[in-house]
């Protein structure tokens, strides 16, 4: 009794550690400085945050809803900080580990196990989400889609508690609706497979203690209600007007018809920044430790630990006791291929490697760190060669993670001086005259991550400065 209590303990602390350890990493890798994409959110809703012309417009959907909450809550009583924003994406982050906190206490999954799934969740692979405050409604997305997954797989495994089922019908609705923003595509995805997978499970017999040879139609509603907030989505985001700065403009066939291998590299280094940060896979290429296809072998090997984990799961029948694994495989999966659907106008294989990305591509780490943990537990069934090959993969993704959190620690001070930098350039923005906006616009430019427009820069920072915002504040 005392040891179950004590792994429950752990369960919950841990994630509570990896908070602090992110929010220690903020506090020493920023200061408060509105920049990148900031730029365009002080243009388009302040100072007036509470204009509900800001907010009624055709592609609000594509904008976040929840944003607009946690804007207006910003400005008017913390004046508008950006650290704020970055302590949200933090949090959520946590409530991640909480989620998956709550599923291996059911599974009885080991604590190492654990520990191994909260330093993928916590690394700092993901530096670039977590400095830059305005991705944190994304963190907080990703927690409700693993939550939403915890409740299905308790409806599956007959565990279900009182109202899983309404929120199977109702989560959709206020995520897709609500905060998911663009990663709504693989999250609804993902769900539509799975309600799928486990109408023909049942109606094959493939599921343990449901009746068998019938269809269960709960999940056609619950399909419905996926359904149907997506494509509310997708009309909100047929009238977005998008910007790709540095796009090239040709077709995907063109593209292929030039280079046939294009996508298959670009996803290889995509599956290779999970396993060590992309940033410092880059710095290994130019430096010439590491060569494209070297890079190119640690995405296969990063391929081969999916499809490992998508065997054992059909092996060993994991299915018929959890989905949570298999919807994560897939989620990882279908993760790769849609940021390749939207990067390829680019043409550049590096985009695969930036860190935005890590938040999506860790799921299904998650997805095969968890197969592997309840195979583990199976050893009667389990042969030597298996527990040999699970146990190198994920010593290589610890690793991998501990050395990109280790880097990433080393540069946070050099990253809080370039924040200080933004912050004191800040100040000189709005008394700039043209000319000197147009002498320093390279230096403006590239300090603030911005370029779409010096006017847009300087506008930004007048606002701010007239309402007393941000660095203006006293």
């Amino acid at each position: 009794m005392n040891a179950e209590r004590n792994r429950k303990i752990i369960y919950w602390l841990l994630p509570l550690a990896g908070i602090l350890f992110c929010l220690w990493y903020v506090k020493n890798a920023t200061c408060d400085v509105v920049y990148s994409d900031y730029i365009r959110l002080v243009n388009s809703y302040l100072p007036d945050v509470w204009n509900p012309e800001k907010f009624f417009v055709p592609d609000v959907l594509t904008r976040i809803p929840v944003n607009y909450l946690c804007r207006i809550v910003n400005v008017e009583f913390f004046g508008f900080t950006i650290t704020l924003e970055r302590v949200l994406g933090v949090v959520s982050l946590g409530l991640a580990g909480w989620v998956f906190a709550a599923y291996c206490s059911g599974r009885k999954v080991g604590c190492l196990w654990f520990a191994l799934l909260m330093a993928v969740m916590f690394s700092l692979n993901k530096w670039e989400m977590i400095t830059n405050g305005s991705g944190w409604s994304h963190f907080f997305a990703f927690a409700c889609f693993y939550y939403h997954e915890l409740v299905l797989d308790r409806v599956w495994a007959g565990e279900e508690k009182k109202g899983d089922r309404v929120k199977l019908l109702v989560l959709p609705w206020l995520i897709i609706l609500g905060t998911a923003g663009p990663y709504c595509a693989v999250y609804a995805a993902t769900l539509l497979l799975s309600y799928g997978f486990c109408m023909v499970m049942d109606r094959l017999g493939k599921s343990e203690g449901r009746t068998y040879g019938s269809w269960d139609m709960r999940y056609l509603a619950c399909m419905a209600c996926t359904l149907v907030p997506l494509l509310l989505y997708m009309l909100s985001n047929s009238m977005a007007v998008e910007e790709h700065a540095g796009a090239t403009g040709r077709s995907l066939g063109t593209i292929l018809a030039e280079n046939p291998t294009f996508p298959i590299r670009f996803l290889l280094k995509s599956f290779a920044g999970v396993l060590v940060g992309g940033e410092e896979l880059q710095r290994f290429m130019e430096s010439g430790l590491l060569s494209n296809r070297m890079c190119y072998v640690l995405g296969l090997f990063v391929v081969c630990g999916y499809l490992l984990a998508l065997w054992l799961n059909f092996r060993f029948r994991l299915y018929e006791r959890t989905i949570m694994p298999l919807m994560l495989l897939a989620g990882g999966g279908m993760n790769h291929v849609i940021i390749f659907i939207s990067r390829y106008i680019f043409e550049k294989e590096s985009y695969a490697l930036s860190s935005r990305y890590a938040l999506q591509f860790q799921v299904g780490i998650l997805g095969i760190v968890l197969t592997f943990a309840l195979v583990w537990k199976m050893k009667e069934r389990t042969s030597r060669g298996y527990r040999w090959v699970m146990a190198l993969f994920c010593l290589a993704i610890l690793m991998g993670n501990g050395y990109t959190t280790y880097r990433e620690i080393q540069k946070a001070p050099s990253r809080e001086e370039s924040f200080e930098r933004k912050a004191h350039l800040a100040l000189e923005v709005p008394g700039m005259s043209r000319e000197e906006l147009q002498d320093r616009g390279g230096e403006l430019e590239r300090e603030f991550e911005y370029y779409k427009g010096l006017d847009k820069i300087q506008n930004a920072f007048r606002i701010l400065e007239e309402n007393r915002l941000n660095v203006f504040r006293e």
